[in-house]
């Protein structure tokens, strides 16, 4: 039995100010859907929890003005049913309802699940059950100790952004939609707030696979903001995966487009499923910008994002899959300028 304190902040001030007490022995804790999953398997073991849930104005969502702005605890499933974002936004919107449970984005947050940890099984499976301890070294939960994957059974993992160290796949959806839309996200910290563009939030794994966000202990999601782009109306969120629902993307595409009949003028591209991080994909882009979208032009810029891919053993069907989900996705977002 380990003793655990929890407390309650009323600020974001007074949850850093804790932060700092305990030591770095501490975590946020708001909607709690992945804390607990990695606290029952012992990759996490906080000596407190800070409850955050109870900040006000953490759960606000703004439409108005130029940027859309959602708190970081605004809570999934309300973020998916505003309906500026569902109307406007659809690859915002798409990235939530296709996330999860029902039951899940009623609890889980916005900003919580930007920093979703991976599902890998290596991750979570060589931890805290005594019949696993130490079976499945994995550089995640303990850096130096190697990767299991790499050479093991890969079929869920990475192909895109991997290392010597590391193939785990991005778990989130939303970060992927956000990842496409150029978001932002803002953190306190004892240092004071800063913004961080969402492309600089997230770390290739290299050979510190451990360090996966450029957050600093003790900091805190406060917000996550969203230009607003006409390419929002002409975007989609398309998710493939072993089941219709409750599953992790094998491979996904977020597509926001600003075209003019049918030629393209911009498109954004990022995928999920895929990649170490949420992933970019600026070769696609290239591919299409400029150009009339086509099935057969759409395919060319899927295929075009797999250029530098890494496939293990049993992933390489991730590459033609991949090629095809993005060659969806953009036909799915051009038809909606009808």
């Amino acid at each position: 039995m380990r003793d655990l304190n929890y407390t309650v902040a009323e600020t974001a001030d007074a949850a850093i100010a804790q932060f700092a007490e305990a030591g770095g022995t501490a975590r946020y804790i708001a909607g709690g859907t992945n804390i607990y999953d990695l606290m029952k398997l012992g990759i996490e073991r906080p000596a407190r929890l800070i409850d955050v849930s109870r900040i006000e104005g953490l759960n606000a969502i703004e439409t108005e003005g130029d940027v859309l702005r959602f708190g970081a605890n605004a809570l999934m499933a309300d973020v998916a049913e505003t309906d500026v974002v569902r109307d406007q936004y659809p690859v915002l919107a798409e990235s939530l309802l296709k996330a999860a449970s029902h039951q899940l984005r009623n609890m889980a947050t916005v900003g919580g699940n930007l920093l979703q940890r991976t599902r890998c099984m290596y991750f979570r499976n060589g931890a805290g059950s005594l019949s696993t301890v130490g079976v499945y070294p994995c550089n995640k939960r303990e850096p130096g100790s190697g990767c299991s994957a790499i050479g093991g059974l890969d079929r869920t993992q990475a192909v895109l952004g991997t290392s010597d160290a590391c193939t785990a796949v991005a778990p989130g959806d939303w970060p992927v939609a956000l990842t496409a839309l150029d978001a932002a996200i803002e953190i306190a910290g004892p240092d004071g707030t800063r913004t961080v563009p969402i492309a600089d939030f997230y770390r290739l794994p290299g050979d510190a696979p451990h360090r996966e966000f450029n957050i600093n202990p003790g900091e805190l999601v406060t917000a996550i903001t969203v230009r607003k782009t006409p390419a929002g109306r002409l975007s989609t969120y398309h998710k493939i995966r072993d089941r219709e629902s409750y599953a992790f993307a094998l491979a996904s595409a977020a597509v926001a487009l600003d075209m003019e009949g049918d030629a393209v003028r911009d498109a954004r591209i990022a995928l999920g499923g895929v990649a170490t991080t949420p992933w970019r994909a600026g070769a696609a882009e290239n591919i299409v910008a400029g150009r009339q979208l086509t099935p057969e032009l759409a395919l060319e810029a899927g295929q075009a994002a797999f250029t530098d891919a890494r496939p293990g053993a049993q992933n390489a069907f991730k590459i033609e899959l991949g090629a095809r989900v993005i060659a969806d996705a953009l036909m799915i977002a051009a038809q909606r300028r009808a």
